[in-house]
This record gives C-alpha cells, sequence and structure tokens, in this order.
C-alpha cells in the first residue's frame, strides 16, 4: 500500500517558488501573501499525509515511536530518560527503522523552519536575494518531507488475503 503520490498542493508551491525566485522586489511585496498561503496548503497536505501514513503503522510501531519522541523531548529538556525498565521492549529492527523515520522527520522539519525564518528575514529585510533563498529552502523542505513520508510508508504492513502465503 502506497499512500505517496504527487500532491497538487505541493507541486503548485513548487512551481510558483521557482517562479518567484525571478521577482523583483515590488512584485514580492505584492505577492506575499499568496506565497505564505501556497506554502502553508502545501505544508498541510504533506503533514496531513504524513499522519494518514503514520495511522496505519501496525499499533506497535505508532506506539514505540511515539515513546521515542517523549524520549527525544526528554532529553532535550535534559530530564533524564525513563528508566530502562520502564521502557517499551522493542524490536531492533523496528527500533533502527523508526530512528530512521524520526531522522528524516527532524530534517524536514528543521529544513522547514529554515525556510520561515528565511522568508521572515526577506520580509524584515526587504531582500530579493534573501526570498529566492527562501523559496530555494521551502522546495528543499518539501522534498525531505516527502522523502520521510516515502520511508514512513515503509512501516505499513500490506494486508494479506485468505489466498496470499
Amino acid at each position: 500500500m502506497s499512500f505517496m503520490r504527487k500532491l497538487s498542493e505541493v507541486e503548485e508551491a513548487k512551481k510558483l517558488m521557482t517562479d518567484a525566485m525571478d521577482w523583483s522586489v515590488l512584485k514580492w511585496l505584492w505577492e506575499k501573501r499568496t506565497v505564505r498561503e501556497t506554502a502553508d496548503k502545501a505544508n498541510a497536505a504533506l503533514d496531513m499525509l504524513e499522519q494518514k501514513v503514520k495511522a496505519s503503522w501496525r499499533d506497535e510501531l505508532k506506539a514505540a515511536y511515539k515513546e521515542l519522541q517523549m524520549q527525544t523531548r526528554a532529553a532535550k529538556k535534559g530530564r533524564d530518560k525513563t528508566d530502562s525498565q520502564q521502557r517499551r521492549a522493542i524490536d531492533p529492527k523496528n527500533r533502527r527503522f523508526l530512528n530512521k523515520v524520526k531522522q528524516a522527520d527532524d530534517k524536514a522539519y528543521r529544513a522547514h523552519m529554515d525556510a520561515e525564518n528565511t522568508f521572515d528575514e526577506a520580509e524584515r529585510l526587504l531582500s530579493t536575494s534573501l526570498a529566492r533563498e527562501g523559496c530555494q529552502k521551502a522546495i528543499e523542505s518539501w522534498n525531505f518531507h516527502e522523502k520521510a513520508i516515502r520511508l514512513a510508508e515503509a512501516g505499513i504492513t500490506p494486508i494479506k488475503g485468505k489466498n496470499d502465503n
């Protein structure tokens, strides 16, 4: 089962960002709202697809991924991780897979935030060069998010019919 397909919202946003790399300052001022709205729609579409894919995981994977996320948050806040006896026993193969998914998710999130910050700075400074850089970073962040979703799809176990072996 594969959910990953070209999302029209993302393709539209990539085209707009590519076109926007040639805009003047005035065009950027005039179109910045459209750019933001289009980017937000692309991000929302990718987020929804990611949620759909992860909702299709086996309960064991969902629980293990949630635990992995909580451990990461606790470590970032300087808290001691959960006692090793309290930790859920996660199959090493699943742990490796979930770590890869988490790393891909984190990379996509960092790229998204970098693009957002670059656009904010471009708007503040009225800088077309920063706006162009923001366009490139936005496209890159969507590519990373798509890659993370494709990776997460590997966690979906196909449902076997009664004739399947």
